[in-house]
């Protein structure tokens, strides 16, 4: 009996340990040697491990402290933002070459519409493996491909057999295929949401896809139905070239927590440039402020609000900041201190400045500092209260904000903490 067709082949291709491999190409020491991406200082959280940590139970988002407890005789490594993002775009262009649909989630991996390509690349499992050349003949580096006929099983697919895994799921098998897998593997569900699941008695995929959906409504609300429909295998979501941006944030984890209303102002004046910056070369502005506080024992503390007019001027992006973060101070003192903007929207070309408004004197004074910056580096001009010790556990290393497309499950929401300091999911 011949298999249904496919109605559509979507690959997601993940680079193994990205940063980490990287590292490890570049400097012939650090092959095949324990390798931790991150801040030197024990305060901060790793980026990513080495497939050769990994059996000390390293991972991304845990503790430095930790990660070195488990494994001492790591080697940990300083991120180069510049190096990885310049690899990211050779990894990009070389799914470019197999499909003109390719959606870049972060710098690492992607979707790729290969329906209809059948007759050019072949079947799913043979584009698959010549994606995963053209990725290491472009870099040097290995990638982890998925292939299925939903964005949700492809996804789960390229970590099913990392690193340099290939696995492929027709349609007709992939209900099958994701049933003895646990809770954790669908999409939305994280470490809270887990446990959550586990205590109602659900422990697999198979739980989720054959449970009353009345009952799943009843205990899981809106949840519910969206967990049935991806354990059934049902996924209608397209691969997107372009996607709109919700988010965008900055975070920085602190050497010492931030006690006095003075460092926390300090560290936030930071974040608001360097979001009006990365606002102003996006051609964008932010409808909402949001600021993000980490307390010392990793509470997470948010506060947000909406603008009365959008904007990319760092002065008022600060400006707006300021009382959100005075309502939480009495819940410090914070390990993290960052913002985040929301709402965001294209900037009109055809505005007009005032040259009397201060607020356009103040958005001509940063892109001049734009400019500068852009030239020089970005630490050529700095305000005098700044030339001091930085204060955070990366210090001047250069750092990615970084633009949040979808909405997480609520324990993902603490990435600031552990991306670098900066979460990043902008395609290049």
């Amino acid at each position: 009996m011949t298999a249904s067709p496919w109605p559509r082949i979507i690959a997601h291709a993940d680079m193994d340990a990205f940063y980490a491999s990287v590292e490890q190409l570049d400097d012939p020491l650090l092959r095949g040697k324990p390798v931790i991406v991150g801040p030197r200082s024990r305060r901060g959280v790793v980026l990513t491990a080495s497939y050769e940590a990994r059996p000390f139970r390293v991972g991304s988002a845990m503790p430095m402290a930790k990660a070195l407890a488990r494994c001492p005789h790591a080697l940990v490594v300083p991120p180069r933002f510049g190096r990885y993002e310049a690899i990211s775009r050779l990894v990009m262009r070389a799914f470019a070459d197999f499909s003109p649909v390719v959606e870049p989630i972060s710098l690492d991996e992607a979707f790729i519409d290969l329906t209809g390509t059948l007759h050019q690349h072949g079947t799913p499992a043979i584009a698959a493996r010549r994606i995963k050349e053209a990725v290491f003949a472009a870099t040097g580096l290995t990638v982890s491909v998925g292939v299925s006929a939903t964005k949700f099983v492809a996804k789960v697919a390229s970590g099913y057999s990392k690193p340099d895994g290939l696995t492929v799921v027709p349609p007709e098998a992939a209900v099958k295929w994701l049933a003895p897998l646990p809770v954790a593997s669908l999409w939305g569900v994280g470490a809270k949401t887990e446990a959550r699941l586990m205590a109602l008695g659900y422990r697999t995929v198979a739980d989720i896809a054959g449970a009353d959906p009345a009952r799943l409504q009843k205990q899981l609300g809106s949840l519910g139905a969206h967990l049935r429909a991806l354990a059934n295998a049902q996924d209608p979501r397209p691969v997107a070239r372009r996607r709109v941006a919700h988010s965008m944030g900055s975070d920085r984890t602190l050497e010492q927590d931030a006690v006095t209303d003075a460092e926390v102002r300090r560290y936030l004046k930071r974040s608001a440039d360097r979001l009006g910056r990365r606002l102003r070369e996006k051609q964008l502005k932010a409808g909402g402020v949001r600021v993000r506080l980490k307390t010392a024992d990793f509470r997470l503390l948010t506060r947000q609000v909406l603008l009365t007019e959008p904007t990319d001027v760092a002065e008022e992006l600060f400006r707006v900041a300021i009382p959100l973060a005075d309502a939480l101070r009495a819940q410090g003192p914070f390990r993290l201190v960052g913002m985040a903007v929301y709402e965001l929207h294209a900037r009109d070309g055809s505005e007009q400045f005032d040259l009397f408004a201060s607020r356009d004197r103040q958005q001509r004074l940063e892109r001049a500092m734009d400019a500068v910056s852009h030239r020089f580096g970005d630490i050529s001009l700095r305000r005098a209260r700044d030339i001091a010790r930085p204060g955070t556990v990366m210090g001047d290393a250069p750092t990615l904000d970084g633009l949040q497309y979808e909405e997480t499950d609520e324990e993902s929401q603490e990435a600031g903490d552990w991306h670098a300091e900066e979460f990043w999911q902008e395609p290049p």
